[in-house]
């Protein structure tokens, strides 16, 4: 099982990024994919979390409204879209598998819960 995030970099404030995990070695329709981020001093946050059957959704209030999940079944990836992006959106931002089964309707933003992890990509919002 290996998945890999990409997509990070530098962009000023407002500014979009959109992130992407390249999954490999299992079935985006028996797992749920979540994004984690972690700054330099802070814990591990959850950011956003999509189901398995890919019609679920859930965000950190932190996040709400200005990012969004999806995944590509074709390609198996699932890609973050980040819009209006602020300084505190600055961290290393990571991917993560959790098995859930077959057409889940729920994720889980603990990061405790979660079966895989890729290597993160980094994201800095600065002017």
């Amino acid at each position: 099982v290996q998945l890999q995030a990409s997509g990070g970099g530098l962009v000023q404030p407002g500014g979009a990024l959109r992130l992407s995990c390249a999954v490999s070695g299992l079935s985006l329709d028996f797992y749920s994919i979540g994004w984690f981020r972690q700054a330099p001093g802070k814990e591990r946050e959850g950011v956003s979390c999509l189901s398995s059957s890919g019609t679920f959704t859930y965000y950190a209030d932190s996040v709400k409204g200005r990012f969004t999940i999806s995944r590509d079944n074709a390609k198996n990836t699932v890609s973050l879209q980040m819009n209006n992006l602020k300084p505190e959106d600055t961290a290393v931002y990571s991917c993560a598998a959790l098995h859930w089964g077959p057409n889940g309707n729920g994720c889980l933003l603990s990061g405790n819960t979660y079966d895989h992890w890729g290597q993160g990509t980094q994201v800095t919002v600065s002017s």
